[in-house]
């Protein structure tokens, strides 16, 4: 009779170091690939409606992962919606921009929309690795694909599609938020529920989609190429599929 041996939760410097760089390096080459994509789908959720203009456990932790991640790098996030929504402040650099907030509307100013930025990053992160998970399973389940390109890039292709329909009306208030001093026009929001309730009543629920195409366009094929290159690399360093 076999004896089950005891499961080892032991986990060496090398085998960390191998699952933060294949998910970091897959990250940065999915950002830097779909980042124009990101500048239009700020503009475009800027605008108001008819107007042109220029698992469990798993679920869970990696929501409360991109929260927490998301409420430390918050400052960095309204800058850079900043910057994409008027190009005449990065004439003075991201640096003289940062000053020019804290001097003028105070640290707070740095945390604006941090409430829906944490929401739409928890739910962002959880439904995109629970999509890709479950779809997988079931792809392996009901057909005939097995582990590899095929079935990395249809699973990748549904989770960018599902974590777009999720967060998209989040993302739109997250920026609405951040950018409510550069423009007035938008109205004043005292919070995320305020803003949407006020989205809701000026625009109407299409209103919380504004910009879900460039969404899309952009969280797409991110979600893709992070998924096919993690996948990728977890092959090249021994590690096993997600």
């Amino acid at each position: 009779m076999k004896v089950n041996e005891k499961q080892s939760w032991a986990v060496s410097q090398s085998d960390v170091v191998y699952h933060f760089g294949t998910s970091g390096l897959s990250v940065a080459a999915a950002t830097a690939v779909t980042h124009p994509l990101d500048v239009l789908k700020v503009r475009l959720q800027m605008q108001l409606v008819g107007q042109k203009g220029p698992l469990t456990g798993m679920i869970a932790s990696a929501g409360f992962g991109g929260a927490i991640a998301t409420a430390l790098t918050n400052p960095v996030e309204v800058l850079k919606v900043r910057l994409q929504m008027n190009p005449q402040l990065s004439k003075g650099g991201p640096t003289g921009e940062l000053r020019r907030m804290i001097s003028e509307e105070g640290l707070k100013a740095l945390w604006k929309g941090v409430g829906p930025a944490m929401a739409r990053a928890a739910t962002l992160t959880a439904s995109q690795l629970a999509t890709y998970d479950e779809t997988k399973r079931i792809l392996i389940g009901l057909t005939s694909l097995e582990e590899g390109f095929n079935l990395h890039l249809i699973s990748s292709a549904v989770a960018g599609m599902a974590s777009t329909l999720i967060t998209a009306p989040v993302d739109m208030i997250k920026t609405r938020l951040m950018l409510q001093k550069e423009s007035k026009r938008m109205g004043s929001y005292k919070n995320g529920f305020h803003c949407a309730y006020q989205v809701m009543l000026s625009e109407g629920p299409k209103g919380l989609y504004k910009g879900s195409l460039a969404t899309f366009a952009r969280l797409g094929p991110q979600t893709t190429i992070t998924f096919i290159l993690c996948e990728k690399l977890r092959e090249l360093a021994g590690l096993n599929a997600i």
